[in-house]
């Protein structure tokens, strides 16, 4: 179950019209804490982000998953969307007793590696070396509509000279 600031955080993404990664990213945040602190563990980096996402989206954000996840993810974010809907925004669902103690003792028994500097970095680079050029290019592109005209023509002037030293 999420944190009530959790939950305020994402909400004041979602007001000030932050995308749904970055509320759902307040949610992974929380998990990566909870590791930290010896809350719990996780197996992996990716477990610990899968978690955060599952309580994203339970508790409203609408993040879809990738067009490339699996079927099996794809149907869990279905499922935890649907819980969504079920209960009002904000408030999300309840496990059983015997459920949720059984999910926190597992979780217990793992380490707290998962959330280190170091396997984080790992998995970010990971991440950053799968994106393709156009899907790198397309965020730029869009990161650029919501600057200025004097940002963009400094950075327009800042990619020439980049050009100009590559080209000498």
């Amino acid at each position: 179950m999420p944190e009530k600031k959790t939950i305020a955080k994402a909400a004041k993404d979602k007001r000030e019209g932050k995308s749904a990664s970055t509320q759902a990213g307040e949610f992974v945040h929380e998990q990566i804490e909870h590791i930290r602190k010896g809350k719990h563990g996780a197996r992996s980096t990716k477990q610990a982000i899968a978690i955060g996402l599952s309580e994203a989206r339970r508790a409203g954000v609408k993040a879809k998953p990738s067009k490339t996840a699996s079927k099996s993810t794809k149907k869990k974010a279905a499922q935890d969307t649907a819980a969504a809907k079920k209960r009002s925004l904000g408030a999300a669902t309840k496990k059983s007793a015997a459920r949720k103690r059984a999910s926190t003792k597992a979780l217990k028994r793992e380490g707290a590696a998962a959330a280190s500097k170091r396997a984080l970095s790992a998995h970010a680079k990971k991440s950053a070396a799968k994106r393709t050029s156009a899907s790198k290019s397309a965020a730029a592109k869009r990161a650029a509509k919501t600057k200025g005209p004097a940002v963009r023509k400094a950075a327009a002037k800042k990619a020439a000279r980049t050009r100009a030293k590559k080209a000498s």
